[in-house]
């Protein structure tokens, strides 16, 4: 079974708009179009995934999560997650899933955070011990002991992130959505959960499809990555392969052991040298990075040498501006 199946799954939203010119005449008079937030997106998740969903504002990444945890309607399709029908058996999916949307939170607003937990132990029936061990858990690794006796409208983003997070898993779920769980926290806070998350992954097996608009999340948590655009997945697969087959050129910089004349091996070319330090750039799907140290190894001596790949946010960037061509 997977723990998410969608197959050609669409959301349609009827828009009302005025009609050109129909203030001017005094009328009320409004056209209907059709907007398809989703249209025909068809993968699976296989149990124990952490899943990279990424797309531009507006490609359908939000609306796909509304439907997978049962906010949302589908238009047609199949959607299913461990089994269910998100809409059709919301109560059941409830008790075995976790959500945790960047911009909203779970927490209650004028309550400590502490008593936000206590609420939600009642809400989803969580036995008594289960409850202390998974609380004790997670304070101890997103630190939250400071600001648990805190009312959350007094917490900081960063804060409240981490109150979210442990919230959305208290009841150990077994699938766990994420949508930009991220957003405008610093530099700390996202090293912070971005470590949280991995382990929550490696260690108790749960299931994460992840849609964020920082690429960093993606690189340091996925290994795969769906990209969405006008409500269709237009790549599933392996990050590296998405940027050896769109990421453009890989630099080699190699350090020698003293100056010396430009480095010529076929399959890359020259850039730029500094001192005894060069340059040279070459294509992941011309030759492989074995083969290119290989033979300047053969023709200088070195003494160090790093490979620098085009951040996947420029891949990312470079599919939509140019397509899957």
């Amino acid at each position: 079974m997977y723990a998410v199946e969608l197959d050609d799954a669409r959301k349609t939203f009827a828009v009302y708009r005025a009609r050109p010119g129909a203030k001017a005449l005094g009328r009320l008079r409004r056209e209907r179009t059709l907007v398809h937030a989703v249209d025909g997106v068809s993968f699976t998740v296989a149990p124990g995934e952490m899943v990279g969903y990424v797309g531009p504002n507006g490609a359908g990444k939000s609306t796909t999560v509304k439907m997978l945890t049962g906010i949302l309607v589908p238009s047609s399709g199949l959607v299913r997650v461990l089994g269910l029908e998100p809409t059709r058996q919301r109560v059941e999916l409830a008790r075995r899933i976790g959500v945790v949307f960047g911009q909203r939170t779970q927490l209650w607003w004028d309550l400590p955070l502490i008593d936000s937990f206590e609420l939600l132990r009642h809400i989803y029936r969580i036995p008594e011990d289960r409850y202390r061990r998974n609380l004790a858990s997670f304070t101890g690794v997103l630190d939250l002991e400071p600001f648990l006796a805190t009312p959350v409208r007094q917490l900081s983003l960063g804060q409240r992130m981490r109150g979210d997070l442990a919230a959305a898993l208290l009841h150990e779920p077994e699938m766990l959505f994420l949508d930009e769980p991220t957003i405008g926290l610093d530099v700390v806070a996202k090293a912070r959960i971005r470590e949280f998350l991995a382990d929550v992954n490696r260690e108790r097996g749960t299931t994460v499809l992840l849609t964020t608009h920082d690429m960093d999340d993606i690189e340091r948590l996925c290994r795969r990555m769906l990209v969405i655009d006008h409500g269709r997945v237009i790549y599933d697969g392996d990050l590296e392969k998405l940027r050896r087959r769109f990421g453009g050129e890989s630099v080699l910089i190699v350090d020698l052991e003293e100056p010396g004349p430009e480095i010529e091996v076929d399959g890359a070319r020259f850039e730029r040298m500094e001192g005894p330090r060069q340059w040279l750039r070459f294509r992941r799907d011309e030759v492989t990075a074995a083969a290119l140290i290989s033979s300047v190894a053969s023709k200088v001596k070195l003494q160090d040498l790093a490979i620098t790949d085009p951040a996947i946010e420029d891949v990312v960037r470079r599919i939509y501006e140019s397509g899957l061509s």
